[in-house]
């Protein structure tokens, strides 16, 4: 007898049709993915809808038949194929914003290289032309948004919605704005284990009367941390924005930014990567460039990675001052401005592109 290979018992099982529809098993992808021989022994698993299909004893004697006829009279089969039943897909969890259109987590590997700085100022733009835009701080350690948008004092009001008390957010620049910030103590440490933390921004998703949305924003936290997990599973996310500096120690963690959300346990599609403080430019000299951080340390990354490009944002000194004093520089008419313009329009046509790659049914309408 030949020695005896995995493609050999699966040729020979396409010789198997199912009674109930006349296809092959493998075109019905009956045949789990277990197939094992030890000589001439051969063992495997049928894979069927339900415990209680009428067919599975026939099938189970076809399969047999077929691997001695095709394969050799010779193999080990008698008795040697276990039946399962296939697992039903669990459920789509219940969409707890169906007015929103398209979720984008904005997200870094590490602290300090501007992220919420981008959010915020990404979600202005996004504002400035003409869409409806929500943006929630899920950076449950370091809240800032509240800062960047001058609206640290605020205090946050609930009203009734088809007999739900919801949270009403904040309303800046065209943004919608909720943020743990809002309801901790601003001059003291948040200390939270992570499953309360990660039941406050449920809390702020579900329980906020969000509305009609083209995007919602998310500021995540830096790193990689069980809310992400929470994030991911609470939503349906469009993709993810990452951010970056030029710099290797952080483009070593938007590697494994990038890594985790394009694992199994995630799985979320990247838009692309920001490349932020990509040089310093003098205001009163706009034609300088001087590369404090690395030069285009985020480009050769994107090219690397396979993704976008979405923008490179450089340092100018109004940036600063302007978050500082909660106005965002999008909100002005500046070099960095038209760069968080240019961001808006990037991440919109990347939306797009990735509505386009999915099922008719799971497409969203934009309109501007």
């Amino acid at each position: 007898m030949e020695r005896l290979y995995p493609a050999l018992i699966t040729d020979a099982l396409r010789n198997v049709r199912y009674p109930g529809n006349g296809k092959n098993l493998v075109e019905l992808d009956m045949i789990e993915d277990d197939i094992r021989i030890d000589g001439n022994k051969v063992s495997f698993s049928l894979i069927f809808e339900k415990p209680t299909d009428p067919f599975i004893k026939s099938v189970v004697k076809a399969a047999e038949t077929a691997i001695l006829t095709y394969v050799s009279p010779e193999v080990d089969i008698k008795g040697n194929i276990a039946v399962k039943t296939r697992r039903p897909l669990p459920e789509k969890p219940a969409n707890p914003l169906p007015g929103v259109k398209n979720i984008i987590g904005v997200s870094s590997g590490k602290g300090g290289v501007g992220k919420s700085t981008v959010a915020s100022n990404l979600a202005v733009a996004l504002a400035r032309e003409g869409y409806k835009v929500g943006l929630l701080d899920a950076d449950i350690f370091g809240p800032s948004v509240p800062k960047m948008f001058g609206v640290e004092d605020e205090q946050l009001f609930m009203h009734n919605v088809d007999g739900r008390d919801l949270i009403i957010p904040i309303e800046k620049y065209g943004v919608k704005l909720l943020s743990i910030g809002f309801v901790v103590d601003k001059n003291s440490p948040v200390l939270w284990r992570g499953g309360m933390a990660s039941n406050a921004l449920k809390q702020l998703i579900t329980d906020a009367d969000w509305g009609e949305l083209d995007y919602f924003l998310i500021d995540m936290p830096p790193g990689t941390s069980d809310i992400h997990l929470t994030l991911v599973q609470t939503l349906g996310i469009t993709g993810v924005v990452i951010v970056s500096t030029p710099q290797e120690v952080a483009l070593a963690d938007a590697r494994k930014g990038i890594a985790m959300f394009m694992g199994d346990k995630v799985n979320v599609p990247i838009l692309g990567l920001v490349e932020n403080m990509a040089w310093f430019t003098p205001e009163l000299h706009p034609e300088e460039k001087y590369y404090i951080f690395g030069r285009e340390g985020g480009v050769k990354l994107a090219e690397e990675l396979n993704v976008n490009l979405l923008a490179q944002i450089p340092v100018v000194g109004s940036i600063c001052e302007g978050g500082d004093a909660g106005s965002p520089i999008a909100t002005e008419d500046s070099i960095t401005s038209h760069s968080f313009i240019h961001l808006a329009h990037e991440v919109i046509d990347a939306v797009s592109k990735r509505n386009s790659d999915l099922p008719p049914t799971e497409k969203v309408e934009m309109k501007h």
